[in-house]
């Protein structure tokens, strides 16, 4: 078993002033913090001349300009057992011709090394690629924070498409708020306030803010630019605060110092997100397109904040789609009319807001150290010689994720909804349609909301919505389950499964759907029909609904009702495990039967949000121990059959296999792996979802990857054809599943057994 313990980080500390100070002390804290409780250590590059009071997690300072320091922390590095070495790469921080001295250090290190490259620029100087090309032999993996990186990494240095990883800049996890707050403790109390912040120096093009403020204040007489920070210590040393002083004498001219503010600090992150908190409008008036990363933005953008920005590169892909507006480089006319119409117009800025808002969620910290904790994962697995077959076996590489095709999940939808059956691959009539499908269908739609996917159209996400809520039955409380063909209820109430099902759809809906009323929605109905869970017997009920409370708890914290109910459905599923299992049943029911990997995923997801170290690790035990139920003596996975699997017998049903356990047990496996970071849990995942495509008793495809149907299950010796709603869901969610871990840790270049054919 592969585990990260160790990691160093190599770049500029805090309390050095920089943004690659502040990235890197970001980035160490956020890994330091994971779930996975690795140690870490920064090896900070200290500027010429300075001496910095570094905090304990500085290992070692490196003067940049000393040669013999560079090679001394090699040393150092070496003998502290890090798994991997985590460079931060930007032209001006390291000694040597063109920054050539890091590579001294580079080539004495033992172990691999990630780069990420602050800074990829289009037209380097003989030197700089040079020295870049050096660098970027010496690592396993480069990390750029822009598509645009990436671009020119394989274009211009011809690098390889899979030495290359895009992660966002991380961003702080503050909560959605309204500037009034801030602005009353920071002094700008009725003022609209414009911001930008950072080191001062002449590449920002704050004199092109300045000149707009004049229009601006045609609109809003009340509005204030704030120019947060420091000049640059570069800046200072070689022209001391010449460019300060004619920024200010700018000011002067234009007659508005009273609308112009400068706040000559370097403040502390509390500080700055109250600054950031309190403005209506960031600007980042940049003058060359050449800027890779910009934190400032990552920070202003993830807190919610309207941004008028000149198209450099990272302002031009975080921005688009109306996230943002971008204006002409050097264009004080454009920018000025476009604050000025954003402080006009409170409902568009605040549209703005909160699609910036939403839309950066997964940039927090958390996420950006879940991302790096992946590839160093990645890059140990690939280091690790891998295990020799047994010798009926033969190995066969998982594919990359396909694309999904939503062709015959279309086909198997009406205007009701979707059908819960077929008849090979024709929707069967006579069969109706069932809330679990439509609730599974729900969930696939909310999971298609996030990067590298396309949502489904609109019209079937509202389809599935509207089910789930005419499945609804208020005097009852409960949902009802079946429905006929002719759109009439065969019950008042469902079961108590299909009730957890449908919350964890509702709950999943209220965190992550594309549409705001509809997230709103399903946070009502959830609070309507959360109480009925609470006197549920199932322990797979318990475990849906568990699901659901960890998308509804994200988007109502302040719901103490249900923080009591998931405490409550989390200790039951505890108390049955420590009652029923023991030292060769560790499981929660005397028998497996269906969805059985949901319970451990359900304790797991639970522990990770409610930080109960208890349910992760009963959890992830109760996982460990259904993976090796979960695999035949060649080594693939073999769900259980339908005919379950007892404590009293010992007799496992292999058949059927239907395609929902491998998606749960995708699932149960990717939040293991958020848990804990042990790439076992990506090589299970990967076995998993290799049974969709023939990895399996029969080695027969489950799925066709072209249209996206999928069978429902594996028979003793032949595929069952039909190819029903819930099949043709599990599948598609599980792909999504599969290819949102593949995204987040790291494609695995895994092998899974495939059974030999014999003639």
């Amino acid at each position: 078993m592969i585990q990260l313990k160790n990691i160093a980080f190599i770049g500029n500390s805090l309390p050095r002033r920089c943004g690659i100070a502040t990235f890197t002390t970001d980035l160490q804290q956020a890994v330091s913090k994971s779930p996975a409780h690795i140690a870490t250590a920064i090896f900070a590059m200290t500027d010429h001349g300075h001496v910095y009071d570094y905090p304990p997690e500085v290992r070692l300072a490196i003067a940049d300009d000393n040669r013999d320091d560079y090679v001394r922390a090699a040393d150092v590095l070496n003998a502290g057992n890090f798994d991997v070495a985590c460079l931060q790469h930007e032209f001006g921080i390291f000694g040597g011709e063109d920054g050539e001295d890091i590579v001294a250090l580079l080539s004495q290190l033992k172990m691999p090394v990630v780069t990420t490259l602050h800074t990829v620029l289009a037209e380097p100087s003989p030197g700089q690629r040079r020295v870049l090309n050096k660098i970027i032999d010496r690592s396993a993996k480069l990390v750029v924070m822009a598509e645009k990186g990436r671009t020119l990494l394989e274009e211009i240095y011809h690098v390889p498409a899979d030495r290359i990883e895009v992660v966002a800049h991380g961003i702080p996890d503050m909560p959605f708020s309204e500037p009034a707050v801030s602005k009353k403790g920071l002094g700008f109390d009725g003022r609209s306030v414009i911001l930008t912040f950072g080191l001062l120096s002449p590449n920002k093009g704050i004199e092109v803010m300045i000149d707009a403020m004049p229009l601006i204040l045609q609109s809003r007489p009340d509005a204030v630019y704030v120019i947060l920070g420091a000049t640059h210590p570069n800046l200072v040393r070689d022209q001391g605060e010449a460019y300060r002083d004619s920024l200010m004498t700018r000011v002067k001219d234009l007659g508005i110092e009273g609308s112009v503010v400068f706040l000559d600090r370097f403040v502390d992150k509390a500080t700055l997100l109250d600054f950031i908190s309190m403005c209506d409008v960031y600007a980042t008036p940049y003058l060359n397109e050449a800027q890779m990363t910009s934190g400032t933005l990552a920070y202003s953008f993830g807190l919610g904040k309207a941004v008028v920005s000149t198209p450099y590169w990272h302002a031009r892909e975080l921005l688009a789609d109306g996230h943002g507006v971008l204006v002409p480089f050097g264009d004080a006319t454009a920018i000025g009319r476009e604050i000025a119409s954003l402080l006009t117009d409170d409902a568009r800025r605040d549209a703005m807001r909160l699609r910036a808002y939403e839309t950066s969620r997964p940039m927090t910290w958390e996420k950006t150290a879940e991302r790096y904790l992946a590839i160093f994962s990645d890059i140990l697995l690939r280091n690790t010689r891998q295990p020799v077959p047994p010798a009926n076996v033969v190995m066969h590489r998982v594919p990359a994720p396909p694309e999904p095709q939503f062709g015959y999940f279309l086909s198997m939808c009406d205007d009701t909804g979707l059908f819960q059956h077929a008849v090979h691959s024709v929707p069967d009539r006579s069969h109706g349609y069932c809330v679990d499908d439509n609730a599974r269908a729900l969930l696939l739609s909310v999971a298609l909301n996030q990067p590298g996917e396309r949502l489904l159209p609109e019209v079937l996400t509202s389809r599935f919505a509207s089910f789930v809520q005419h499945a609804w039955n208020p005097d009852e409380k409960h949902f009802r389950n079946f429905m006929g063909f002719d759109r009439r209820w065969l019950e008042n109430r469902g079961s108590q499964d299909s009730h957890g099902r449908t919350l964890w759809a509702l709950g999943e809906c209220a965190r992550s759907d594309a549409n705001p009323s509809r997230r709103a929605w399903a946070t009502a109905l959830f609070s309507q029909a959360l109480p009925t869970a609470e006197g549920f017997g199932s322990p797979r009920a318990w475990a849906f609904t568990l699901l659901g409370l960890d998308g509804y708890c994200a988007v109502s914290p302040h719901d103490l009702r249900a923080h009591q109910i998931r405490s409550t459905l989390a200790d039951r599923l505890m108390d049955i495990f420590h009652r029923v299992g023991g030292t060769d049943w560790t499981w929660f029911e005397e028998s497996l039967s269906y969805d059985n990997a949901r319970l451990s995923q359900a304790l797991i997801t639970t522990g990770l949000s409610a930080e109960r170290p208890d349910y992760v690790a009963a959890g992830l035990k109760s996982l460990r121990w259904l993976m090796t139920v979960q695999t035949n003596p060649d080594g693939l996975f073999r769900p259980v059959g339908t005919d379950g699997f007892t404590n009293q017998t010992r007799e496992v049903s292999i058949f059927d296999q239907q395609p929902l356990e491998a998606t749960a047990t995708i699932a149960a496996c990717h939040a293991a792996w958020r848990a804990s970071h042990d790439i076992t849990w990506k090589r299970e995942a990967a076995k998993a979802f290799a049974w969709f495509l023939g990895s399996n008793d029969l080695s027969l495809a489950v799925v066709d990857i072209e249209t996206g149907s999928c069978r429902d299950g594996l028979h003793p010796t032949r595929l069952n054809e039909n190819r029903g709603g819930e099949s043709v869901v599990s599948y598609l969610l599980g792909l999504v599943e599969f290819r949102k871990l593949s995204r987040a840790s790291g494609y695995p270049s895994t092998f899974v057994p495939l059974r030999a054919l014999t003639a």
